[in-house]
């Protein structure tokens, strides 16, 4: 087992076979000691987080893959908080693709000169470069295309992708009680005929979340999910 990169909240190893192994870690993002999914920086740590985002991103990506819905997850050890996957190559140094049922978060730190806080969104779906330097800057669809990194045939696939796959969670969330406020989720090519896939993790990490109008921190959420 060869470590290849220590990640905010994860480190990777390969596998003798070609698979990947991914540790999970209890760091999360945010700044000043304060969780934020859309920050791009370790923030705070939390005891148990790695294990929790485990469990989570265990329960969702073995529920797609028995719909169908193409994802690199092959399974996970909780005793160890880790799992394996398929090797995965991303759209250029990696795209964050995020799906928003209310205005929170970066989109009123862009947009508040005309949302609102918490205004609902019609799952609108943004892309981001995965750039610390320059705080994962939003960029389109012409832009994608021109500078390479994604054809506008990948961008469609992966826009309805992270619709169909946002939809399911909102929906399994909404039966415990549960409003999903938004999602983030990461794509890459798996596979000989490097089809698109859903890869990383789906976590308490990677969304915001409110119970009975309470934001519920991530080892929270996963507790709902997976009891």
């Amino acid at each position: 087992m060869n470590l290849l990169y220590k990640g905010k909240t994860k480190d990777v190893y390969q596998l003798e076979n070609g698979n990947y192994l991914l540790k999970f870690k209890d760091d999360a993002t945010g700044e000043n000691g304060k969780f934020d999914p859309g920050a791009n920086t370790v923030g705070l740590t939390i005891e148990g987080a790695g294990l929790a985002g485990l469990k989570m991103t265990k329960y969702y990506f073995e529920k797609l893959n028995e719909l169908g819905i193409p994802t690199h997850y092959i399974d996970a050890d909780l005793e160890s908080a880790s799992m394996t996957v398929k090797k995965a190559t991303v759209f250029g140094e990696g795209l964050e693709v995020i799906c928003r049922y209310r205005a929170v978060g970066s989109f009123i730190r862009r947009y508040g000169k005309y949302a609102r806080e918490g205004q609902p969104l019609d799952a609108f779906v943004e892309f981001t470069l995965k750039d610390d330097a320059r705080n994962d800057p939003p960029i389109s669809e012409d832009a994608l295309d021109m500078l390479g990194i994604m054809t506008k045939e990948e961008f469609r696939i992966v826009k309805d992708l992270t619709k169909k796959i946002a939809g399911i969670v909102k929906e399994d969330l909404a039966a415990k009680g549960i409003e999903l406020y938004d999602i983030k989720f990461e794509f890459g090519r798996v596979g000989d005929d490097k089809h698109i896939a859903l890869i990383d993790e789906i976590s308490g990490g990677n969304m915001r979340a409110y119970k009975d109008g309470k934001w519920l921190e991530p080892l929270e959420l996963s507790e709902l999910v997976t009891k």
